[in-house]
């Protein structure tokens, strides 16, 4: 089966990208933004003065890769610092041609490219590395608690993970859609025609099939990589929170985030006070869990995950003054205005609009925010004493991480 999977991304690496856009713009997303990982890993405090290595470990056509490199790269150059080092594992030679012409278009020297499965990263690109990126990889795998257990062990001592799996209930309908084409494909079909015959299916499917009435997906949609990523694949399996929490348990890690983590906050949904007092008194993963279910939209599960004895300790807290604030894509005056304004933060993720309520006074802190002041200096800019500061500051910094919009760092 691993044969199989490697000559599907022979014949159609994946995401299709052409690194002649390097000129024109990064792909920057979850996980991998450094500002991010250091957040949600490294509790804002991470030193980049000091060597940092990354695997990313099933590269593919490289949007990780690229965006960690970039951001690795600049930063040696902005402190003065070590060159990092980021390392490219992937099966397929063809993504891998492609992950490597992005990062000659975008000058990288920071990145060394290694051809094999994840599998034998202990053999072909060994650790420890602080950081290990993993998307879209280990639910192809045919043992996927086999493949998270080969990249634990490469963490170092203060390592952690992020982590891309598929969603089970956003991607309802995919699943009886790829056992029917296997009905349907002959034996002897060259990738070619596998794509042409999902394509004549996919224009008769009837009203109520549950792959046509799902709004959430679009890969199909984006060419013939996409559409034989999403339905032609040989062996891909979803995940459901529950089941994601067994998986790392298996390798005695535990998630420290999701992303957005208001997507799985049950209460970004309810509105009934019942119904969110009863979800507010679960274990916060079954809240999780719950979310899950309640939101029906979520085809993908991005996480960061740490060892099980420290994961508690990873993520950044507002528990000290000289801890810095950064907005991520929301510039500081705007976002001040809105929430004067209206009262509240509206964002929308796939379909889903919410409004998530703002506290009172947000918007006069919210405006001090500029990545430079650290949280004293933003209570002292407001007349406050830090304790105060900490009660006015504290439902502000839970809307926004909520959001994945605001990150801390020393």
């Amino acid at each position: 089966m691993t044969d199989a999977v490697q000559q599907q991304y022979e014949a159609y690496p994946y995401p299709a990208r052409d690194p002649a856009e390097e000129a024109q713009r990064l792909i920057s997303g979850s996980p991998s933004f450094l500002p991010e990982v250091n957040h949600y890993l490294f509790a804002g405090r991470r030193d980049f003065r000091q060597p940092f290595r990354a695997l990313i470990a099933g590269g593919g056509t490289g949007d990780g890769l690229i965006q960690l490199a970039q951001f690795l790269q600049l930063t040696s150059q902005q402190l003065g610092g070590p060159q990092h080092e980021v390392v490219y594992l992937d099966l397929s030679a063809a993504s891998r041609r492609i992950a490597e012409a992005r990062a000659e278009a975008r000058g990288l020297t920071n990145i060394r490219f290694i051809t094999g499965s994840l599998l034998d990263v202990a053999k072909l690109a060994p650790g420890p590395y602080d950081y290990i990126e993993s998307c879209g990889v280990l639910h192809h795998l045919a043992v996927p608690a086999i493949g998270l257990a080969c990249l634990a062990t490469q963490l170092g001592p203060k390592g952690g993970l992020g982590l891309m799996l598929y969603g089970s209930y956003g991607r309802d309908g995919v699943y009886p859609l790829q056992t029917a084409l296997r009905q349907l494909m002959p034996d002897e079909a060259t990738p070619e025609e596998k794509v042409a015959l999902a394509r004549r299916l996919l224009s008769d499917l009837p009203e109520g099939n549950a792959f046509r009435r799902n709004p959430f997906l679009n890969d199909h949609n984006t060419g013939d990589a996409g559409l034989y990523d999403l339905l032609l694949h040989t062996q891909d399996r979803a995940y459901t929170v529950p089941e994601i929490i067994e998986l790392l348990d298996s390798s005695d890690l535990e998630p420290v985030a999701f992303i957005e983590p208001c997507r799985y906050d049950p209460l970004s949904y309810l509105k009934d006070s019942g119904l969110r007092e009863a979800a507010a008194a679960l274990p916060q993963l079954e809240q999780a869990a719950l979310a899950e279910r309640l939101c029906g939209s979520l085809k993908t599960h991005v996480l960061y995950a740490a060892p099980r004895h420290r994961a508690a300790a990873c993520i950044a807290w507002p528990d000290d003054p000289a801890l810095i604030p950064g907005l991520r894509g929301l510039p500081a005056a705007a976002l001040a205005a809105s929430l004067e304004k209206t009262g509240k933060l509206v964002v929308t993720f796939e379909r889903d609009r919410l409004e998530l309520l703002a506290p009172e006074g947000a918007g006069k802190i919210a405006a001090l925010i500029d990545g430079r002041r650290n949280l004293g200096e933003i209570a002292a800019a407001l007349g406050m004493s830090w304790m105060e500061f900490q009660n006015a500051y504290a439902p502000l910094h839970a809307l926004l991480t909520g959001v994945n919009r605001l990150y801390l760092r020393v």
